[in-house]
């Protein structure tokens, strides 16, 4: 149960349409599923307005399946699963799975209808970061926000950033997803009037160390309005950006 269905759930009662003994077993659920091997945060949707989330690396796909089943059992209809391999994704047995292979995601129950109030724009410097950019926008677009993406834009050429000026100006927010020296957070800042994003990479040669080059141009970005997230983690750039997506002036959603 997210706020939105508590919200619904305490109208419902205050008109009478739901009785308080109705209404109290549908919220005795206890706020840990103990599963031996995990323990599902049952209330997370309640208390931060986003239920919890499967981190699909370390887990066997036995164990994803129970914890989905869980969760689905316990009323989260729609879940995310991320790091999720093909061999992993193919070995589920999870009714209504939809697997995109490229952002390596598992969703059950379907994208949320978008309800932000802007629109997000997930930008890549190469090609090469499409699968750790995909992961992010998935990630906003499961959570309920619009998402256009622009990849191949990055600082060697110049000039193919500079053709979408006009949807960078009109978002809400930008993730720049970059390896390299990953400069192309700092020059999107720049330009754009909303809060950045960046999204350092693992792509590079040797000296790039893995995205710790990214990494560090990135958090010492000269450019006003960049917050930076770990290396290759779509996940937390995308949710971060939804929830900037969300927040109205006076206070939250």
């Amino acid at each position: 149960m997210d706020r939105n269905e508590l919200a619904a759930l305490l109208e419902d009662v205050a008109r009478g349409k739901l009785s308080v003994d109705a209404a109290e077993l549908r919220l005795r659920q206890q706020p840990v599923r103990e599963l031996g091997f995990a323990n599902i945060d049952t209330h997370r949707a309640v208390r931060t307005g986003a239920g919890e989330v499967v981190f699909g690396a370390p887990k066997t796909a036995g164990q994803i399946e129970a914890i989905v089943r869980a969760m689905h059992e316990d009323g989260q209809e729609r879940v995310l699963i991320t790091r999720l391999s093909p061999e992993k994704a193919e070995a589920l047995d999870i009714a209504g799975l939809e697997y995109y292979e490229t952002a390596q995601l598992g969703i059950t129950g379907g994208m949320k209808q978008p309800d932000g109030h802007g629109r997000i724009v997930v930008a890549t410097g190469g090609t090469g970061d499409i699968p750790v950019a995909e992961e992010a926008a998935l990630t906003a677009e499961f959570f309920g926000s619009e998402v256009q993406r622009i990849y191949d834009v990055g600082v060697a050429g110049i000039h193919r950033l500079l053709a979408h000026m006009d949807e960078i100006m009109q978002a809400e927010v930008v993730i720049a997803a970059a390896g390299m020296e990953g400069a192309l957070a700092s020059v999107i800042a720049g330009l754009a009037d909303c809060p950045v994003i960046a999204l350092p990479t693992s792509v590079g040669y040797g000296a790039s160390f893995g995205g710790v080059s990214a990494l560090l141009s990135m958090l010492n970005s000269c450019a006003s309005g960049v917050s930076v997230v770990n290396i290759d983690n779509g996940f937390g750039a995308g949710y971060q950006a939804s929830m900037i997506n969300h927040i109205r002036i006076g206070g939250k959603e």
